[in-house]
């Protein structure tokens, strides 16, 4: 038996051959075929990085199966319509014919199999369970940690699959955010006690990166002064990167990313100068923002058409023509396509090569996946540039890109440091200062109002580490970044983003010190502060008070009530670090008078 490309693999142009068109294998898909071929197991989980050729891989296994008459027929599952029909023509172009439109009864003879999605397998789970009988059934699951997104559709799968002959699961983060396990998956237990999926062939980024198959990804990131209105009424500024509330941090990335401020105008127009230099390398390069929701996704491109001159490709979830579009602007050459969820995962458009974050997904899936659409590789020193706010969360995500996860079964207990014990006396507070504010009653509370906001350029971060010093949009220092060519090695970005900020630094060297109205502090050196931080000080103001509460014989809540009241500001819960700060040293100045 030999494990080479199938026999009926047609040859293709490089760039498509992630979608099952290659007439060679890469080194981890041969890798993981001979592996396959040489156990024979009933189920087999392949994860390899996004942009590395998953369905290649799994269309040549399926074709040799077929091929030596192990299966019979071929059911691929995929999170999205979209990625059935997409399944269904890779499958085309090396002579598997798969129904993406099936629904029921029995299948027409020209057909080797069916595509449908996994909320289709949950609807009718037995309707695929009968067809697994009738005849041995090669079964992939494509980005399998689907199944786990209800229990409904875990057991879906579970029940529909589990007469399957031989079941094939591929993802590109076997990470969930949740411990819902995931089904057909082994999970073995560690020293720990904890249990994590086990994959049966693993090719992570950092490899694919080093052989060539991904691009490099650049992350820019922007900070900038934001101000909103809270569902309370009260008026709350802070900057982004600066160390505040969970709350806090959310309220401050949804006036970021609101289309009526100045800071996503100017993270757009920082982007298309980014896509402007690419393409002048890679003249096809395309641009992408990924969206929350659908009116800011209109409202994107309405921006982009005032920045450009162009229009944007709009791309919605449930748009009966998304697919359609998705593949034109795939096959077109315009610059930018705005889209809401539709292009996170799996879809393949290999010329995106710009991303704009605009969205307050925060789950290291998401993000992973999002990423992964501009990593896929045409040909060696193509680079990715993904645009992000200055969120503590994301600057991690982005820093760990190389890091391979595992899915966690078992969620180990928070040790008492990572817990709030302060918690319950904030609660408290919080009744304690709402019933003295009674008289404006919770008739007048208003939603969360995003007021205004500006964009700085933060930092830029690569491989691991962090490059720049903050500059305003439009300025030397950033244009500096921004115009890094688009066709370069792994190594010469890391040297080239070195050149550029020892340049910078020598630049704000030459200046007076009363000319710098920005932070002049270079990225490694000003780490952006964690929610943790925040709570150490929180903490600290909690001890603070409760020495004074013995002093003075007030109430805690009046104190910090009074402390509110003298330095302003929100409740503790709401307030930046340098507000809490500003309340320590109050009331350290007000504990001193008292000796």
């Amino acid at each position: 038996m030999t494990t080479t490309a199938s026999h009926h693999l047609s040859p293709a142009f490089p760039g498509r051959a992630p979608w099952g068109t290659a007439n060679k294998l890469r080194a981890w898909q041969q890798a993981a075929m001979d592996r396959y071929v040489q156990e024979q197991p009933r189920d087999f989980l392949a994860v390899a990085t996004p942009g590395a050729g998953k369905t290649t891989f799994a269309l040549t296994l399926a074709s040799w199966l077929l091929h030596h008459h192990v299966v019979q027929q071929i059911t691929v599952v995929a999170p999205t319509e979209h990625l059935k029909k997409q399944w269904a023509a890779a499958a085309a172009r090396i002579g598997i014919k798969l129904d993406p439109e099936y629904s029921a009864g029995p299948l027409s003879k020209e057909y080797h199999g069916v595509a449908v999605t996994y909320a289709g397998v949950g609807v009718r789970p037995m309707l695929h369970r009968n067809r697994c009988e009738q005849r041995k059934t090669l079964v992939i699951l494509d980005e399998i940690h689907h199944a786990g997104d209800s229990k409904s559709w875990g057991e879906a799968c579970l029940e529909a699959f589990e007469p399957a002959t031989r079941r094939l699961a591929l993802t590109g983060t076997p990470f969930r955010s949740d411990t819902n396990p995931i089904p057909f998956v082994t999970y073995e237990e560690g020293n720990d006690g904890i249990r994590r999926s086990a994959a049966d062939y693993t090719y992570g980024y950092g490899n694919a990166l080093a052989d060539g198959v991904v691009r490099p990804v650049i992350f820019l990131s922007y900070s900038g002064n934001m101000r909103w209105r809270t569902k309370a009424g009260d008026e709350i500024a802070a900057r982004l990167g600066e160390p505040m509330t969970k709350d806090a941090v959310s309220q401050a990335w949804r006036t970021a990313l609101d289309p009526r401020g100045d800071w996503m105008p100017n993270v757009l127009r920082a982007a298309d100068q980014r896509l402007s230099e690419i393409r002048k390398a890679i003249p096809d390069a395309g641009a992408l923002v990924i969206a929350s929701d659908q009116d800011s996704a209109r409202a994107y491109a309405k921006l982009i058409r005032e920045i450009t001159g162009h229009g944007a490709t709009v791309v919605l979830s449930d748009d009966a023509g998304a697919s359609k579009r998705i593949d034109e602007f795939s096959d077109g050459d315009g610059r930018w396509m705005v889209a809401v969820r539709m292009v996170s995962e799996g879809v393949d458009v290999p010329r995106l090569a710009v991303g704009v974050y605009a969205t307050t997904i925060s789950t290291p899936l998401f993000f992973a996946q999002a990423v992964g659409r501009f990593v896929r590789s045409r040909r060696r020193g193509e680079t990715a540039s993904v645009f992000l706010p200055t969120i503590p969360m994301l600057l991690g995500f982005a820093n760990e890109m190389e890091v391979e996860r595992d899915h966690v079964l078992d969620r180990p207990k928070k040790s008492g440091e990572d817990e709030d014990p302060y918690a319950e006396s904030e609660k408290e507070m919080d009744e304690a200062n709402k019933q003295q504010d009674e008289d404006t009653g919770e008739q007048d509370m208003l939603p969360f109002e995003a007021l205004e906001s500006d964009a700085v350029f933060d930092r830029v971060m690569y491989n691991g580490a962090e490059f720049g010093m903050q500059a305003h949009p439009g300025s030397q220092e950033e244009q500096d970044y921004l115009g890094i060519p688009g066709l370069l090695e792994p190594d010469q970005v890391q040297l080239l983003l070195q050149k550029r900020q020892a340049r910078q630094i020598a630049h704000s060297r030459q200046k007076p010190a009363d000319e710098a109205d920005l932070l002049e502090l270079p990225a490694e050196r000003r780490p952006v502060v964690s929610h943790k931080e925040l709570m150490e000080l929180r903490k600290q103001l909690n001890t603070m008070v409760g020495a004074y509460v013995h002093q003075s014989g007030k109430p805690h809540g009046v104190i910090h009530t009074e402390l509110r009241r003298v330095c302003g500001g929100p409740p503790s819960a709401e307030a930046t670090a340098g507000q809490i700060r500003e309340r320590i040293k109050k009331v350290q100045e007000w504990a001193t008078r008292m000796r």
